[in-house]
């Protein structure tokens, strides 16, 4: 990404509002809410997003043995906030090799998470069989969530999303196979509340995934 805002659905350029509109606008998907560039991962980083978010941000702590921080991004402005955040962790897949994990949490049509997961449309909803069992399940803010698998995306990565504190929750790992990760119940916490934990944050480098959607 550059070192610029960008449209959080597609990653094209957005206006910045002024006389003809109050919102940042994309060519494509009009107003949107706008991805600000991805924060390199330090502690100090990450607290940048957190002070700035309106949404959870979530992270599996304590983290999988073996995993770190590599990165995370909002989307939102000074005046709105942030309405969407996505934060990267990586580490010893289930099967072996890498895996990767991005954890979105946004508000309704942001379209972030979609777009990490790879897929058209903003919303994960009509891709979830919710007639079904949840696939997976995290206690999410010591909540138990289920998370639904979502239909229709790219076969390199799995993607689950759900609702928890009432905005989507996505969780989209790389390999596919490393998607057995979530059916561990990963505690995810709300890093807003975490308080003087979060100093103790192992940062690794920063995740290609989370900087090229």
């Amino acid at each position: 990404m550059r070192g610029e805002p960008s449209c959080p659905k597609c990653g094209g350029r957005v206006r910045a509002p002024g006389l003809f509109a109050d919102s940042w606008q994309c060519d494509v998907h009009g107003p949107v809410h706008p991805l600000q560039p991805v924060i390199p991962p330090s502690v100090e980083a990450l607290s940048v997003v957190v002070h700035r978010a309106r949404v959870p941000v979530w992270m599996p702590w304590p983290l999988p043995v073996g995993w770190l921080f590599t990165g995370a991004a909002f989307a939102g402005d000074d005046r709105s906030g942030g309405r969407a955040t996505a934060v990267a962790c990586s580490g010893p897949g289930p099967l072996g090799g890498v895996g990767e994990l991005v954890l979105v949490a946004e508000e309704l049509g942001v379209g972030l998470g979609s777009r990490y997961a790879g897929m058209d449309g903003p919303d994960p909803g009509p891709y979830m069989n919710v007639e079904k069992p949840a696939q997976a399940k995290v206690l999410a803010a010591g909540r138990p969530t289920p998370l639904w698998l979502v239909s229709g995306t790219p076969d390199d990565r799995a993607v689950f999303a759900g609702e928890a504190l009432g905005l989507w929750l996505w969780a989209v790992v790389w390999p596919e196979q490393s998607g057995l990760l979530m059916y561990d119940e990963l505690v995810l916490t709300d890093l807003r509340d975490a308080g003087a934990e979060v100093d103790l944050l192992p940062c690794g480098a920063l995740s290609p995934r989370i900087l090229e959607p």
